[in-house]
C-alpha cells in the first residue's frame, strides 16, 4: 500500500461526525448570567453565539450572492487575523466582506454562488471576545443553494515529508475527478482548476473535512505561505494521495475535543506526506558582476546551468576557474588565475549555454560577456589614506624621514588556531581565493608529549570535494600531548597572488571518554536497499551523517552530550541525498521516517563515556502506512508532548499548575454541558 494512499480498511458502519462537528461552535461557548465584573479571575472563554440569521444551515438559499449574514455574540468581539483565518469551501471568486456590527459580525456576500452546492465559511481563530482576545475556534456558517446540505466527513493528517512533523494550518483541496483530467505523467490540477470543497489543518496536523459528497475526490494538500488561496511552486509545500478516495467507503474514526489546544481533534483517515516542488524556472543568464579584480559571478535563472563553453579575450581557458556557489547552482562564479597586472578593467569574451526558448525547449545559444571591475575605495580605507597623508605631511614640515607603515596581508583563510580536534572531522581551513601554490613540503606539525619529548607527524592539506576554497588538514590525530601546527610564511599563494604570513595553531585532541558512542545495526529490507541515517540534536540540526547503509552495523563516534534524535532516509536511487517530489510528474518525495523505539521513544540522552546500541529494522520503520499505524504513531507523539507539558507545569511551580487546572475543569465542565445539550455527541464512532 502506497504511504500516500487512503488509509482503508472495512466499509464504514458509523454514523458520520458531520453533525458533532456542526455542534463545535457549541462545544467552545459558555452558558453563563451576564454580570458586572467584580475583579475576580480573568475571564479564558470565548465569545457565545446568540443568534444567526438566516439559521446556520439553511437550504434553498439563492445563487445570486450578495446577501448578508449576521452571527451575534453575548459580548462585544474583535476581528484578528482575518486574512489568514477566514476562508471559504468551496473559494468564492470575490471574497466575502467580514466587518463588526454592535456585539455581532456581518457577512456580506459578494459572489454568484453555483447551484445545488454546499458552502462553508470558516473564521479559524479569527473571532475573538473584545476584552482579553479569547478566541473562539472552530467557529463554521454553513449553507446550501440547493435542497440538502453535504454532510459527508473525512479525516487525515498532513505531514513534513522530510521532517516527518506535522505541517499546522495547510488547506485540504479536494476535487471530483470528473471535473479534472490528467494527463500522461502530468498533473496540472492544483493551476487549471478550482477545488469543489475545502478544509484546514489545525496546528497538529489533523484536519476534519466536512459537508463532502459520497462521491470519489482526487486530494491535495497546500500550505499557502502566502495566504492568497493559491499553490506557489517553490514556496508552498504540497502534497498529493495517489489514488482517489470516497468519504462513504472511507473506514471509522474517532473524534473528541483536544482541551489543551482547545479544538477538536480525529484519528486520521488519510496521509499526505507534503513537499516542496521544484518552480519551473526559466533558464537565462539575468546577470553578471565582476566584485573582485579576479572574481566574477554568472546569475542564471535556473539551477544546474549547461554551460558548453566560456571564452574570454586574452585568457587561457585553463587559467578560468568554474566555481558554483549556491545549493541550487544557479550562481556560478569564475576565478581568474593571473597576476594582477595581465587582468584588464574590462575582461571580453563569450558565453555558450542552453537557454530555454519561446516554448520553454532548451537550445545552445551564444552571448557576448563584458565584465568590468574598478577600484572603489571604502569610507575607511578613505579616513586610512587621509591619516597617513596627514602624518607624512607632518614628519616633512618637522624633516623629518618618513616610512609608510606596512599595510595588512590581504591573504585571506578561516582556521580556528587553538582547541580540540575531532579525529574523524579534522581540522578544516577556507580561503579567500582558490589557491594557486601549496608547498606542502613546508607544513610542520609537531607533537609535544607530557614527558617533553616532541615528535614530527606527516601532515598534508587535501581539498574538500564539495568547496573549491576549503582544505582539510589530514594528520594522524591521536590522543594525548600538545599539536603545534605551524605553516611557514609564503608556503600558500592564491590565484591572486597574495601569500601567507606565518600561520600557527595549537591543539589538543578530543578525548572520546567526554562523548557518547551510538552503534547501530541496520536490517535493510533487502540486500541491495540503501539508506541514508541522519544523528541530529536536541533542535533537530544534522550534526552527523552516514551515506550509502546498507545491512550491517553503523557507527557514530564523538556525540556530545544532550539530547539525540535519528532520522532514516530510505534512498531509492542510490544517489546520497534525499529527493524531493514532484506534482507535475506525480511522483511522491523519498521517505524519510524519525526512529522510534519499542517503546515508543524517539528522543535518547547521550552522556559522557556512554554506549547507545540498538537495532534499526528498516521493514519497520518503512512498514506501509495503515490507519492504525498512523494512530498509534501519533498518539506516541502526543504522549511525548504531554510528557514534556509536565516537565513545563513542574517548573511553572503551583500557581502555573493551579491556573491550568482551573481552565480544564472549565473545559470539562463546558464540554459535559455541550454534550449533555447536543445528544452527547462525542462518542468513539465504530
Amino acid at each position: 500500500m502506497s504511504t500516500t494512499s487512503p488509509l482503508r480498511t472495512a466499509p464504514a458502519r458509523l454514523l458520520r461526525a458531520a453533525v458533532l462537528l456542526l455542534f463545535v461552535p457549541a462545544f467552545l461557548s459558555r452558558c453563563a448570567t451576564m454580570m458586572t465584573p467584580t475583579g475576580g479571575p480573568r475571564d479564558t472563554l470565548p465569545p457565545v453565539i446568540v443568534g444567526l440569521t438566516p439559521d446556520n444551515f439553511s437550504v434553498n438559499c439563492p445563487t445570486a450572492g450578495h446577501g448578508k449574514i449576521y452571527i451575534e455574540f453575548d459580548e462585544f468581539v474583535q476581528l484578528k487575523d482575518q486574512q489568514k483565518e477566514f476562508f471559504t469551501s468551496p473559494a468564492m471568486r470575490k471574497k466575502p466582506l467580514v466587518t463588526l456590527r454592535g456585539r455581532g459580525i456581518v457577512v456580506q456576500l459578494r459572489d454568484t454562488l453555483d447551484e445545488n452546492t454546499t458552502y462553508s465559511l470558516n473564521f479559524g481563530s479569527a473571532i475573538r471576545d473584545n476584552n482579553e482576545g479569547n478566541p473562539l475556534y472552530s467557529m463554521r456558517y454553513v449553507f446550501s443553494t440547493g435542497p440538502t446540505v453535504d454532510s459527508m466527513v473525512l479525516s487525515g493528517y498532513t505531514a513534513d515529508s522530510y521532517r516527518s512533523d506535522s505541517v499546522s494550518k495547510s488547506f485540504i483541496w479536494f476535487f471530483p475527478p470528473d471535473s479534472t483530467a490528467l494527463g500522461p505523467g502530468y498533473d496540472s490540477t492544483l493551476f487549471k482548476h478550482r477545488p469543489s470543497a475545502i478544509a484546514r489543518a489545525e496546528t497538529n496536523g489533523i484536519f476534519i473535512a466536512q459537508n463532502l459528497k459520497p462521491v470519489d475526490y482526487r486530494v491535495y494538500a497546500v500550505e499557502d505561505k502566502n495566504d492568497n488561496q493559491l499553490y506557489d511552486p517553490g514556496v508552498d509545500q504540497v502534497g498529493f494521495l495517489d489514488s482517489t478516495c470516497n468519504p462513504a467507503r472511507m473506514p471509522d474514526f474517532a473524534i473528541w475535543y483536544d482541551s489543551l489546544r482547545r479544538y477538536v481533534s480525529a484519528e486520521p483517515q488519510l496521509y499526505l506526506r507534503m513537499f516542496t516542488d521544484r518552480a519551473f524556472r526559466r533558464q537565462l543568464l539575468s546577470a553578471s558582476e565582476r566584485p573582485l579584480q579576479h572574481k566574477a559571478l554568472l546569475y542564471f535563472g535556473a539551477a544546474h546551468p549547461r554551460i558548453e563553453e566560456l571564452i574570454f579575450d586574452g585568457i587561457p581557458a585553463e587559467r578560468v576557474i568554474r566555481d558554483p556557489q549556491t545549493v541550487g547552482r544557479d550562481t556560478v562564479a569564475l576565478w581568474f588565475d593571473l597576476p594582477p597586472e595581465q587582468l584588464p578593467d574590462t575582461i571580453r569574451g563569450r558565453i555558450t549555454y542552453h537557454k530555454h526558448d519561446t516554448l520553454n525547449r532548451l537550445q545552445p545559444v551564444t552571448e557576448p560577456l563584458a565584465l568590468s571591475w574598478r577600484k572603489i575605495e571604502s569610507k575607511e580605507e578613505e579616513r586610512e589614506r587621509e591619516k597617513l597623508e596627514r602624518e607624512r605631511r607632518k614628519a616633512e614640515e618637522a624633516g623629518e624621514e618618513w616610512h609608510e607603515p606596512a599595510r595588512p596581508n590581504p591573504f585571506g583563510f578561516r582556521l580556528p588556531l587553538q582547541g580540540e580536534v575531532n579525529p574523524e572531522e579534522s581540522l578544516s581551513v577556507e580561503f579567500d581565493y582558490p589557491l594557486r601554490e601549496i608547498d606542502s613540503a613546508r607544513l610542520l606539525l609537531t607533537r609535544t608529549l607530557d614527558d617533553g619529548s616532541i615528535e614530527d607527524l606527516p601532515v598534508g592539506l587535501v581539498r574538500d570535494t564539495a568547496q573549491l576554497r576549503r582544505w582539510r588538514i589530514r594528520a594522524p590525530w591521536r590522543l594525548g600531548g600538545q599539536y603545534t601546527l605551524t605553516v611557514p610564511a609564503g608556503a600558500l599563494t592564491d590565484i591572486a597572488g597574495h601569500s601567507n604570513d606565518s600561520i600557527v595553531g595549537r591543539y589538543t585532541v578530543a578525548d572520546p571518554e567526554k562523548f557518547a558512542t551510538v552503534r547501530i545495526r541496520v536490517e535493510g529490507r533487502d540486500p541491495g536497499a540503501r539508506y541514508i541515517i541522519q544523528l541530529l540534536d536536541g533542535s533537530g540540526a544534522v550534526k552527523q551523517e552516514r551515506r550509502d547503509v546498507t545491512t550491517g552495523e553503523v557507527l557514530f563516534r564523538y556525540v556530545p552530550a544532550g539530547e539525540i534524535r535519528f532520522r532514516a532516509i530510505e534512498d531509492l536511487n542510490g544517489n546520497g541525498r534525499w529527493d524531493t517530489g514532484s506534482l507535475v510528474e506525480r511522483r511522491q518525495p523519498e521517505r524519510t521516517e524519525i526512529y522510534v523505539s519499542d517503546e515508543g521513544v524517539d528522543t535518547f540522552a547521550a552522556k559522557a563515556n556512554w554506549e547507545v546500541e540498538f537495532t534499526m529494522d528498516m521493514r519497520r520503520i518503512f512498514a506501509p502506512v495503515t490507519m492504525q499505524s498512523l494512530a498509534r504513531l501519533l498518539d506516541e507523539r502526543e504522549a511525548q508532548r504531554l510528557r514534556r507539558e509536565e516537565a513545563k507545569r513542574a517548573r511553572e511551580g503551583d500557581k502555573g499548575r493551579r491556573d491550568r487546572d482551573r481552565r480544564d475543569r472549565e473545559d470539562r465542565d463546558r464540554i459535559d454541558n455541550s454534550m449533555n445539550s447536543a445528544g452527547n455527541m462525542f462518542n468513539r464512532f465504530r
